[in-house]
């Protein structure tokens, strides 16, 4: 089971590359994908995902192409995550209590959902300026941080 589907993976990476060219204006959909590996069609369909939800911003012209929506410092990874695959969910009682029955009584569901409520918070705290900027010191120290 991934948590983070391939095609997450994908619109990360190019939220990564709009990150480290923010200063530099529009990139084009066909340089993110051979510079990150990715299918150009995959590619489009992910950046217009993305441009929907207000995260990119696309520019028309011969220099245009895509620009992070936000500065990378307002924009998380699970926002990103979120746009592309919808709420991480680790089982499917924590997406709506009605699903199962037991939800009252379950002796798993209260730590199933803590650690996802734990994963939604790191998630949300590592922005896009960190990982374009290769700064993991920020996310290890926040880990040691959170876990005590």
């Amino acid at each position: 089971m991934d948590i983070v589907r391939r095609n997450t993976d994908y619109a990360l990476r190019a939220m990564v590359n709009l990150a480290r060219n923010y200063e530099n204006g529009p990139v084009s959909s066909r340089t993110i994908s051979e510079k990150e590996s990715v299918p150009y069609q995959l590619m489009c369909k992910l950046m217009q995902k993305l441009n929907n939800a207000g995260l990119v911003t696309s520019y028309m012209g011969p220099k245009g192409g895509f620009g992070l929506g936000r500065e990378p410092t307002k924009i998380n990874i699970l926002e990103v995550i979120e746009t592309i695959q919808k709420p991480i969910s680790l089982n499917r009682c924590l997406l709506n209590r009605d699903i199962c029955p037991r939800h009252k009584q379950c002796p798993v569901r209260p730590k199933l959902l803590g650690l996802q409520e734990y994963i939604g918070k790191y998630l949300s705290n590592i922005t896009l300026d960190e990982l374009a900027s290769g700064n993991s010191k920020k996310t290890k120290k926040r880990y040691k941080k959170d876990k005590k």
